[in-house]
């Protein structure tokens, strides 16, 4: 039963607090019911007075929600300084990771080609170079950062009169062979194919495009022949 009053009383002063059309009997009948209390007050000891003449400073819970304000704000900071640390260390790790190249061959009415040995590619007309990372003088890209690349070429030749059709490129890698590209046969007098990997590489590893020994690229008027890669996501080397 005095668990019933309490929950009652708490009611009563709720609607007290929030309402703006209670009447002036409900209010007395509150009022009194609060002065006339026995027991322990649900939330301590409070002027009923102040607390009926509606000022704030005398809320019974006052104390408790400076409290919890004051703990909340702490929390925040808290949350705060550890967001920031967090970026602290992205940028960190990912410093220096905006890396991706392309560029192509200058344009050429003759032949690059053939050779007597292989001979790396080079693609002169750089359209994008972030990171620094491609050589057009050597037509080589070292890897500033550690991680996975993604890296693709495109042969393409047109011979023309020339009643052969022959070309083989090969990207390396560390003087690795990894994919390669080629066309011999006597019935195409234009034709191109696209490779692209994924690789994972050191920082400082390079890659490349080679030229095989006795192949050639020719008619390549329009800069077909391109050479392009990007770092998908960084690593940390072990």
């Amino acid at each position: 039963m005095k668990t019933l009053t309490e929950a009652a009383l708490y009611v009563l002063l709720i609607l007290c607090f929030c309402s703006h059309s209670e009447s002036a009997t409900a209010l007395d009948l509150l009022h009194n019911t609060a002065v006339s209390w026995k027991g322990t007050l649900p939330c301590g000891q409070w002027d009923c007075e102040c607390a009926f003449s509606r000022q704030r400073g005398c809320c019974c819970v006052i104390k408790q929600l400076s409290e919890l304000e004051e703990a909340t704000f702490i929390r925040l900071i808290g949350v705060w300084e550890g967001l920031s640390r967090l970026n602290s260390q992205i940028e960190e790790v990912t410093a220096g990771c905006q890396i991706a190249f392309t560029a192509a061959m200058l344009p050429m009415t003759a032949c690059f080609g053939p050779f007597t040995s292989n001979v790396s590619v080079s693609y002169q007309s750089v359209s994008l170079n972030q990171g620094n990372g491609y050589n057009p003088a050597l037509g080589t890209f070292t890897a500033p950062h550690a991680g996975l690349y993604c890296f693709t070429f495109t042969a393409y030749s047109k011979v023309g009169n020339v009643d052969r059709l022959y070309q083989k490129l090969q990207l390396m890698k560390d003087g690795q062979l990894i994919a390669s590209s080629w066309e011999d046969n006597r019935v195409d007098s234009e034709d191109s194919s696209t490779q692209t990997v994924l690789l994972q590489l050191r920082q400082g590893s390079q890659v490349y495009v080679e030229l095989l020994s006795g192949r050639q690229l020719c008619g390549d008027t329009q800069s077909y022949n391109t050479f392009s890669g990007y770092l998908v996501y960084p690593f940390t080397e072990e």
